[in-house]
């Protein structure tokens, strides 16, 4: 069965277009460089879920059930801490493939992972990921490669938490956001690309305040970098932010 066949599975179950699937899967790197055995092999054993707005598709010290690639929509990953307030990590973003580190060590998950909007996400179960490192030696080459990639991420943050000014991490913040939705939406003059996050989300990603974060997107604006707009942020020049964002 080829990638075309597999995805037309899925297309059956969920609806998504084929083209629409096999596009978002592509654009990932990591899926990219799959041999096309083990590819087909990864989507022909995943099935498709749908999630709601702000449904939990997993807590923290919740075992794992799955290794998952988001297709639709996006997968908050956060932690809260002891007085109750929700810390933000990331936002995980369609093509992105997650949850692997819980199914290699066997420990429980590290955060909690909520939808924002309806979210839709292929889920490899534990038994067909586990049967496919036995069945195949590139699978465990495939997912330390991932890992590889998760270690490389981690370092990046540090620095970035260690060496940036607070403008600095909100600028590296919405950059890569910014090229996450490059990957799957082309621009146009007409509908450039927006991203839909609140500047109270924006101050958790940096462990900052709301009145700090408006503060920085005023300056940004002022120097056209960015537009604000209610719950919006349009990136006007891409090159001068990531120059902000280097440490």
């Amino acid at each position: 069965m080829n990638l075309s066949e597999t995805v037309a599975k899925l297309t059956i179950e969920n609806g998504m277009q084929q083209s629409e699937i096999i596009e978002i899967l592509i654009q990932n790197p990591w899926f990219s460089s799959l041999p096309k055995e083990l590819a087909d092999t990864l989507l022909h054993k995943s099935k498709i879920r749908v999630l709601e707005n702000k449904q939990l598709l997993h807590k923290k010290n919740d075992q794992a059930d799955g290794f998952h690639c988001v297709l639709k929509g996006r997968v908050r990953v956060s932690n809260v801490t002891l007085e109750g307030k929700e810390l933000v990590l990331t936002w995980i973003l369609p093509g992105t493939w997650f949850g692997e580190i819980s199914l290699v060590d066997g420990l429980p998950r590290t955060h909690d992972a909520h939808a924002e909007g309806e979210t839709t996400i292929l889920k490899l179960p534990n038994n067909a990921f586990e049967s496919m490192q036995q069945q195949y030696p590139g699978w465990q080459q495939a997912i330390m490669k991932l890992l590889c990639q998760r270690v490389r991420s981690t370092f990046s943050l540090i620095d970035e938490t260690g060496c940036l000014s607070l403008k600095g991490q909100l600028c590296k913040r919405i950059s890569l956001m910014y090229k996450g939705l490059q990957d799957h939406q082309t621009p146009t003059l007409n509908t450039p690309i927006e991203l839909a996050i609140s500047q109270d989300s924006l101050a958790q990603l940096i462990h900052s305040s709301r009145q700090t974060v408006n503060k920085i997107l005023q300056n940004l604006q002022a120097e056209n970098i960015v537009t604000i707009r209610y719950g919006k942020l349009q990136v006007l020049d891409i090159n001068l932010l990531d120059k902000l964002s280097q440490i």
